[in-house]
């Protein structure tokens, strides 16, 4: 099992704090039935364009990495969940949920014997009321 899964997500609630994201990558790798070997390793980029968190872990299969920019309106996360063991992505996505998705695009990919594509939908769904009452209280701030 050599699977890989790639996402790209606009969000409403981008994580911002070192100790809270690293503790919310623990418990992704836990659900996920992954170990954990190293980290999860988190630092905050102060600089005025690339603003936002970095946190990786290193798992006894191979990594997790995300990426966050909240500087964006809506902040982006990417998340890239690397790993020789079987994982259900639906867990991902799931997990994801809690920065609260308003677009998702990735790409799930078997590597086991050639790289290809797997298709798999993302299980969230948000009514265009509950949009624009997040983007409301946004640019409130």
């Amino acid at each position: 099992m050599h699977k890989h899964i790639i996402i790209r997500a606009e969000v409403l609630n981008p994580p911002v704090d070192e100790n809270t994201v690293s503790d919310s990558v623990k418990d992704l790798i836990e659900r996920i039935g992954m170990k954990l070997l190293m980290g999860p390793y988190a630092k905050y980029v102060h600089m005025v364009g690339n603003r936002g968190l970095t946190v990786a872990a290193i798992i006894e299969t191979s990594h997790i990495v995300m990426h966050t920019w909240d500087e964006c309106n809506p902040a982006v996360v990417q998340l890239d969940v690397y790993t020789c063991g079987p994982f259900d992505p639906n867990i991902v996505f799931a997990w994801l949920e809690q920065y609260k998705p308003i677009n998702i695009s990735h790409k799930y990919i078997d590597r086991e014997e050639s790289i290809k594509e797997i298709s798999v939908k993302p299980s969230y769904s948000y009514s265009t009321k509950e949009i624009v009452q997040a983007m409301d209280k946004i640019l409130s701030i």
